[in-house]
């Protein structure tokens, strides 16, 4: 069953877990589960992304009941009208902020402006050797994309040299491998937290959170890191 954490006549969002994907693709033919069928299934009800999360990414997933309220929430991701908030668990020790600043080609090759803020608000030592380094050096920080390009929180962390631990295209390979062998971790440790929004409908103010994942947690436990 799909965690529900928002429902009324038009909408519904669910709290994704980690590796589920939003709808069947030709990308991901191994998979067998699809959060769309899962929560019309769930529901008893035709419903519709509004919006789109990576497969590994958790957290917060809106779906239209209604083709009015599918395509008024279109145009509010389309026009950035939307609040997002995402944590993530980084490589290394980060600034205390950060605004990156940094266009991102699309499959074309057209450069398009991305801007992503973020903050940090714990930092981790883990007393683990990684390569030539006694410890292992992590960082949870609140990222707040103002635009929403393919997979932006990940190349532009990518970008600044600290990538988000197990993401495979854009992250570190040997940290990916050293977080599997080390804690058998193999998810991404990126979550949409909190989503706010103006009603299709009503145009009443919405502000949605989604908690962590299990698995998120638990790197969090070992890297003593609270919340």
């Amino acid at each position: 069953m799909l965690e529900i954490i928002y429902q009324d006549e038009n909408l519904i969002a669910i709290n994704k877990p980690h590796g589920l994907l939003v709808h069947q693709s030709s990308i991901a033919r191994d998979a067998t589960e699809f959060a769309l069928q899962m929560l019309r299934d769930q529901v008893g009800k035709h419903v519709s992304p509004v919006h789109r999360l990576d497969r590994k990414t958790s957290g917060i997933l809106l779906f239209a009941f209604d083709k009015e309220s599918e395509i008024a929430m279109h145009q509010q991701f389309m026009n950035t009208e939307t609040d997002k908030k995402y944590l993530a668990i980084l490589r290394g020790f980060t600034p205390d902020s950060m605004d990156i600043d940094y266009p991102l080609a699309k499959e074309n090759g057209t450069l398009q402006d991305a801007f992503t803020a973020f903050r940090t608000l714990q930092r981790a030592e883990v007393d683990v050797a990684f390569g030539k380094h006694p410890t292992s050096r992590y960082s949870l920080i609140e990222a707040t994309p103002k635009t929403g390009r393919m997979h932006q929180l990940r190349r532009h962390f990518s970008h600044i040299l600290h990538p988000i631990i197990g993401d495979r295209t854009h992250g570190c390979n040997k940290q990916n491998k050293f977080f599997l062998e080390q804690w058998n971790m193999t998810t991404m440790l990126l979550h949409a937290s909190e989503l706010s929004f103006k009603h299709p409908i009503t145009s009443e103010p919405i502000h949605l959170k989604a908690n962590l994942h299990e698995e998120f947690k638990r790197v969090m436990d070992f890297m003593n890191i609270k919340l």
